[in-house]
């Protein structure tokens, strides 16, 4: 066993080790990341020979989290970890998107990445340090990578930069943000922030980049002492130059021809598109005896189509470059007809429709209570959370004839995004709960910054009292290959975003970001095309923001008939016992009678209780039953209540919700009663009472009915024998 460590040193002081060698040997390269308590071990497995017929890079990344990690027992009946948490899903997402560009274009083997947290450190967060980690791993082995790269998190804290800040730090930062790169290059963006500039965005780009490099060296380092300097030869495509040119020299016009036409029927872009493949391919003569020794009809009709596919890469982007001519026509900053309409379903409690161009969304806005919180269990982080963003992406969006399954990691990812964007407009101190559901109807480029604006048309259709509205778009890069033309294309069509260098989308108010994300595909991007395109992104976001203003000025000044009122109140913690009741007996009892739900959560000032209800008359009612509850007995007070249970020397009476008193039976009246069955009363009955008596020791109630009953003339009080003369 012959290990190889190196470290990193972090500006605030903590140390990054990456070591290879001792653990996971047999996996094509492996490397445990350490950094105080945290360790992740990162393995990569990459197939020797493509599989048949792939023509594309089918690369897997996994980020799984163990609970053994922190000392902790997953949840559930089983108590083993099960399917992805969407913190795991969107770490995993994050190291894919900046891995995947950077394999070969010509590799197409099966490659399975996993990174596992083995130990945790409850203040660290372990997604920063598992870029870094799947880089190590590949750097460590054979397999063809253009890397390496990192992912730092890079935070804006009190005015200070901090890389890879503590779970503190970051809930106090008002940039927050997820970078990864090359030494050379940017190659992802992601992160939330305080309505910043571009400019201060672009300076935390470059505290991120900076830091990047140190660890790319470190990896180059730790790959030569390896050895692994050498990595596998392959061949997983079968090329013919001939017929890649002779593609090239029948399609190419044609293909241009339709790329300046300018429709914006994407449908119909795509089948003028797939005719020109299709009549090449029936011009095809039959095939010589040395074609068929290298290969056979099926790969040659696979190589015409991925010939194809870059005649129409080139001749969209030349079209652009050359003549300003986008593929449906518009000028590099026009962004598409938009139309919305709010409080378009009568049900939910807010709705809007979003369209622009042919990508629409529809999306709900429900407003609840505190028992409809969603509860996180990951192994970091135990919390709730009161504000919730769900996107759904159904195939019928595009057009495609196949079953709608389960949520995807894209879903969960463009989701996650918007939720981002929204979020921190949200109203503190919110009494409700809130979920924003995204449908996404038609889809022709970035339906995510559709859920971010349908999402705010909702929020305030609902009446929810947003600090300001948000809105988002999509912005799209194509280059020359030396940069030394390129364009900067505003709200950008599915095809723009498959065939362009990058996806930059941008979320803010009138006075700035809130969220971004970026992918970029090109080398040698420069901060300068950044802030153009930065900058150009703020136009279009403001002129997104005047059409919703257009569409709703201002949230509904009060909520919906149907949305339910909620009525909050702070009570001692001594008393949320009483109000719950042994079992929530009591709490239960309350929702029974008066129709409201009610919550309570203990608090560092006492209990806070939430009562929800869609009538007024069922909230007063459960206010009055709490009241009851909460409000302290006084000496001398009289009350009404009902008799809950005889005994030989008396009865006891609910004076108060949930607390009895005794009316001993020389209480009950002036005259003396040989037994209660003397006494008239039975359970259940109602009768009025006076509070005689608190005792201070046990905190037990006397109460009596002569009390308020006049005194017979000439009563005289019988003595009471001392206690150690009293009979049997």
């Amino acid at each position: 066993m012959n290990p190889v460590k190196k470290t990193i040193a972090l500006p605030d002081g903590r140390e990054i080790t990456i070591e290879t060698g001792k653990l996971a040997k047999q996996a094509d390269g492996a490397v445990e990341v350490r950094m105080g308590n945290t360790m992740l071990l990162a393995t990569v497995c990459s197939a020797r020979e493509a599989g048949e017929g792939v023509d594309f890079m089918p690369l897997t990344v996994e980020y799984k989290e163990k609970y053994a990690s922190i000392g902790r027992y997953p949840g559930g009946f089983l108590k083993r970890e099960g399917r992805a948490s969407d913190y795991e899903i969107l770490t995993s997402r994050l190291v894919d998107r900046v891995l995947r560009p950077l394999f070969p274009d010509d590799y197409h083997a099966d490659t399975f990445v996993n990174v596992t947290l083995y130990s945790a450190d409850e203040n660290d967060a372990p997604d920063a340090l598992a870029g870094i980690a799947a880089s190590a791993a590949i750097a460590c082995s054979d397999i063809p990578f253009n890397g390496p790269i990192s992912e730092v998190r890079v935070a804006r804290v009190n005015g200070e930069w901090v890389i890879n800040p503590t779970f503190e730090q970051i809930e106090d930062a008002d940039i927050e943000l997820m970078v990864g790169a090359t030494y050379d290059n940017i190659m992802m963006v992601e992160g939330e922030m305080n309505e910043v500039s571009e400019a201060e965005l672009l300076e935390a780009l470059k505290v991120a980049h900076a830091e990047i490099k140190k660890h790319c060296l470190a990896q180059i380092e730790l790959m030569k002492e390896a050895g692994k300097e050498v990595k596998r030869e392959y061949c997983h495509e079968i090329n013919d130059d001939e017929l890649r040119k002779d593609v090239h020299d029948k399609c190419y016009d044609k293909a241009y021809a339709i790329a300046r036409t300018g429709a914006a029927d994407k449908h119909w872009r795509a089948e003028q598109f797939g005719k020109i493949c299709e009549e090449y391919l029936e011009s095809l003569p039959e095939m010589t005896e040395e074609q068929l020794e290298k290969y056979n009809a099926d790969q040659r009709k696979a190589m015409v189509k991925r010939y194809y596919h870059d005649v129409e890469k080139e001749a969209m982007r030349r079209c652009v470059l050359d003549e300003g001519i986008r593929l449906d026509g518009r000028k590099t900053t026009e962004i598409r007809p938009i139309w919305c309409e709010i409080d378009y379903l009568p049900g939910p409690h807010g709705a809007a429709v979003f369209t622009r161009g042919e990508t629409q969304a529809l999306v709900t806005t429900t407003l609840g209570t505190t028992l409809d919180e969603k509860i996180i269990d990951d192994v970091l982080n135990q919390s709730k959370e009161r504000f919730l963003l769900h996107y759904n992406f159904p195939p019928f969006s595009t057009g495609e004839a196949r079953p709608q399954r389960g949520v995807g990691r894209r879903e969960v990812g463009h989701g996650n995004l918007a939720h981002r964007a929204l979020k921190r407009m949200f109203p503190d101190n919110f009494p409700y709960v809130c979920r924003i559901v995204s449908d996404i109807l038609e889809s022709n480029g970035s339906s995510s910054m559709a859920t971010v604006c349908a999402g705010t048309l909702a929020l305030l259709d609902a009446g929810v009292q947003m600090k300001k509205p948000v809105s988002g778009i999509a912005m799209g890069l194509i280059t020359d290959s030396d940069n030394s033309k390129y364009a900067i294309l505003s709200d950008i069509l599915g095809d723009e975003d498959h065939l362009g260098d990058m996806d930059f989308k941008v979320t803010g108010t009138v006075d700035g970001i809130t969220a971004t994300q970026m992918d970029i595909k090109c080398d040698g991007l420069s901060y300068e095309i950044l802030e153009r395109a930065l900058n150009q992104a703020r136009e279009g976001r403001l002129h997104i923001l005047n059409i919703i203003n257009q569409t709703i000025p201002a949230p509904r000044e009060d909520y919906k008939p149907h949305v339910p009122r909620i009525v909050t109140m702070l009570i001692p913690k001594e008393l949320i016992g009483a109000v719950i009741g042994p079992g929530g007996k009591v709490i239960q009892g309350i929702q029974e009678e008066s129709g409201a739900t009610v919550s309570i959560d203990e608090i560092e000032d006492g209990g806070y209780i939430e009562v929800a209800a869609s009538n007024k008359a069922s909230i007063d009612k459960a206010l009055d039953m709490i009241n009851a509850i909460v409000a302290l007995p006084e000496e001398g007070k009289v009350y009404k209540g009902k008799v809950r249970s005889i005994l030989d020397f008396g009865a006891f009476v609910e004076f108060m919700q949930g607390r009895d008193g005794l009316l001993h039976i020389s209480e009950i009246s002036w005259d003396r009663l040989p037994d209660m069955e003397a006494s008239g009363l039975k359970e259940g009955d109602e009768v009025e009472v006076k509070l005689i008596e608190i005792d201070k020791k046990t905190g037990k109630y006397r109460l009596s009915m002569r009390a308020l009953q006049p005194k017979p003339e000439g009563y005289v009080e019988r003595e009471r024998a001392p206690r150690g003369e009293r009979g049997p």
